[in-house]
């Protein structure tokens, strides 16, 4: 029998909350859940879990600043931030704040649990330890991409757009194609989440980098150059 994924939950509505806790146990999840931001970080660290689900607006700390304490406390955790806001700047906000994914309020549950079971197995999927693009490495286990110049921390959709475009290198892959291989065929996004995470990426390597590896092809797609 397979153990139930233990999950931490961060939501101040009352109504939702509760809905949302209940509905996740019967989906046999494991769920604590806090209705303050100060709240759940007293938690995180009083048991293991495998996923953080936290609105972003919450009394005591929000979702954001909550993602970047831990964030800054080196906490490896998976984290999942739900929220009203939907603009492409928003989403960046939240993944530069340290959070593995995003989604929007409102959303059908099933997504909800398809995105946390996603997150929970995220490790599992990459098994080789390191692979050589040019001159960077792209270690799949730490899902991390370096080179001479530094190392840079990627989150789980980060790691598999590097991984995708690295793969297919002077190739434009197209947008549906990459949102496709990285939330699912099924996945119900829009374009927004795909550009905040190339922005987010552009932004992150360019702290190895100057130069601009992830190039825009328009109207069509993305690709890295050799």
């Amino acid at each position: 029998m397979v153990a139930a994924l233990n999950i931490l939950l961060a939501e101040d509505d009352k109504q939702l909350g509760g809905l949302l806790a209940t509905m996740l146990r019967r989906a046999d999840f494991q769920v604590t859940w806090a209705e303050r931001g100060d709240d759940a970080y007293k938690k995180v660290y009083g048991d293991d879990y495998e996923v953080l689900v936290l609105d972003w607006m919450m009394p005591g700390l929000s979702g954001i600043e909550l993602c970047q304490r831990l964030r800054e406390e080196n906490y490896q955790g998976k984290i999942l931030l739900l929220t009203a806001r939907d603009s492409v700047e928003d989403k960046v906000s939240g993944l530069d704040s340290g959070a593995d994914d995003y989604l929007v309020k409102p959303f059908e549950f099933p997504e909800l649990v398809a995105r946390i079971r996603a997150l929970a197995r995220r490790v599992e999927h990459y098994q080789q330890e390191e692979t050589d693009y040019g001159d960077f490495k792209l270690n799949r286990s730490a899902e991390t991409l370096s080179n001479k110049n530094g190392n840079i921390q990627l989150s789980p959709r980060e790691f598999k757009i590097v991984d995708i475009l690295l793969c297919n290198r002077d190739k434009v892959i197209p947008r549906e194609i990459l949102m496709d291989r990285v939330w699912g065929i099924d996945g119900d996004i829009t374009t927004n989440n795909l550009d905040a995470h190339i922005k987010l990426l552009r932004k992150k390597i360019a702290q190895i980098t100057s130069d601009e590896i992830i190039k825009t092809v328009r109207g069509v797609g993305y690709k890295i150059e050799r």
